[in-house]
């Protein structure tokens, strides 16, 4: 069998003559900065032995397939920052077309008009939504977000403190705090209120006095879903502080609750993957950044604007503006890593708004919110749950603590078929054995009946039990 010359199985002459060509006599001082103790010392175990044909492929693969569990009947509570929505089929084929699933960065403008276009109308439909007057198209990922919004605040504010509450999302912190390792940025906890999970204002001055910090990061919804009512006045503190007020978003509560905009955010970052993206084993998913109108914010803005003129004929024209902060402008000295852009997921989320409108996005909010909220009612009826385990309003998700190790109700929820909620107790100790469940328009009257009277059985059967 010919090997293709460009591939790890090619044959051994052919190695040979390659690594002759560039005075390398063993492969392994290719990877001399590799820790001897750590290469594998065996050759690795790949393929079945033989070339397979298509069909023996496909089947393989579906076997290895068949041993995930997928869970649609019902469909997954478990919180954490996405959760499983509705995608309408439309969004699909519509992202599905050959000129948008095919399509890079479009720097070349003038043969890009169709895609400029449409991610410019992602951006201005995202805009009208967080009420910001500048979008970007835009990020990997909400951390990803979270994470470029810091790294702008020290920029902007040649500051270098930011501060954030003690309940924020961990992975994004994880995400965070990896990100500023290096550039002698630090991030603070602000401690957060037990009995409500607000932030402690107090605790926010304290941590605002030395006049270092160059921004408040605050979660609206928090991570546990609270909706913290001082919201607008930890803005107000930030801003007395001379801080950037950066606010984390959920878009779809965005239709009964005050948009950032509205709020006084300087920097507004969130997930879009509520926007008709699924979850896709954990991506590709859509970081959104917005900023209010303030030339030193837009210029120091990561990744990609789109904006609109006109060309020589006067005829109306997309092309990419501000590219002073792109790497293939400014090299080194760009605003941002950010590469490659998620367009794509852009464009599925200015679907999804399109198809919603205004007066459905205000619906399906209002929907989702009295759905958890009826769920955690439910849970509170069981003896010894507390839900919600912080004594406020919520959205979409909420905590909830139990009278028994909430590992082996979750494997007893799995033994029948429903994922249940993400366990906390581990990050928020204060909580007890605690997950954070997500209820949303996908989940049933009946879906939600299965899941408490599971942990009910669970909790009655087991509840003596704390070890």
């Amino acid at each position: 069998m010919t090997k293709h010359p460009w591939l790890p199985n090619s044959p051994e002459d052919l190695k040979k003559t390659m690594l002759e060509e560039i005075g390398v006599h063993d492969p392994l001082e290719l990877y001399r900065d590799v820790p001897r103790e750590v290469l594998l010392k065996r050759s690795l175990n790949v393929g079945l032995g033989r070339s397979l044909s298509e069909i023996e492929v496909k089947r393989y693969v579906e076997k290895l397939l068949s041993k995930n569990k997928v869970f649609m009947d019902p469909p997954p509570f478990m919180g954490g920052g996405v959760c499983v929505h509705h995608v309408p089929s439309a969004i699909k084929w519509i992202i599905s077309r050959s000129e948008f699933l095919t399509a890079y960065t479009p720097y070349q403008a003038e043969i890009s008009q169709g895609l400029l276009q449409t991610l410019f109308e992602y951006q201005s439909l995202v805009a009208d939504l967080l009420e910001m007057d500048v979008v970007n198209a835009s990020m990997y990922d909400g951390s990803t977000s979270v994470a470029e919004a810091f790294l702008m605040a020290v920029r902007v504010k040649h500051k270098n403190r930011i501060v954030v509450p003690e309940t924020m999302n961990p992975q994004h912190l994880e995400v965070a705090r990896t990100w500023v390792q290096g550039k002698n940025i630090s991030i603070e906890e602000v401690k957060v209120d037990r009995e409500t999970g607000f932030i402690d204002l107090e605790d926010l001055k304290n941590k605002l006095s030395k006049q270092d910090v160059a921004g408040v990061y605050m979660e609206y919804p928090s991570f546990l879903g609270v909706i913290d009512e001082n919201i607008s006045s930890v803005g107000e503190i930030a801003h007395d502080y001379d801080s950037l007020f950066i606010v984390g978003f959920e878009p779809l509560s965005l239709g009964i609750l005050e948009p950032p905009g509205k709020i006084g955010a300087d920097i507004a970052v969130g997930e879009g993957q509520p926007l008709g993206i699924g979850l896709n084993y954990g991506g590709p998913y859509l970081g959104i950044f917005a900023t209010r109108w303030d030339r030193r914010l837009v210029r120091q803005m990561p990744g990609r604007l789109i904006g609109i003129t006109e060309d020589i004929e006067g005829n109306r024209a997309f092309a990419m503006i501000l590219q002073s902060r792109e790497q293939h402008i400014r090299r080194e000295r760009a605003t941002s890593n950010i590469t490659t852009n998620e367009a794509l997921m852009a464009i599925a989320a200015a679907v999804y708004l399109s198809l919603l409108g205004r007066e459905g996005l205000v619906k399906l909010a209002e929907h989702i919110a009295l759905k958890a909220a009826y769920t955690a009612r439910k849970l509170a009826e069981i003896t010894g749950v507390k839900a919600p385990a912080l004594n406020s309003k919520h959205f979409k998700e909420f905590s909830a603590s139990f009278p028994v190790p909430y590992n082996g109700l979750h494997r007893y929820l799995l033994e029948h078929g429903v994922l249940g909620g993400y366990y906390i107790g581990d990050k928020f100790s204060w909580l007890g054995e605690s997950a954070l469940f997500c209820i949303t328009e996908v989940h049933s009257l009946d879906d939600i009946r299965i899941l408490i009277d599971l942990i009910e059985e669970y909790v009655t059967r087991h509840g003596g039990d704390k070890q």
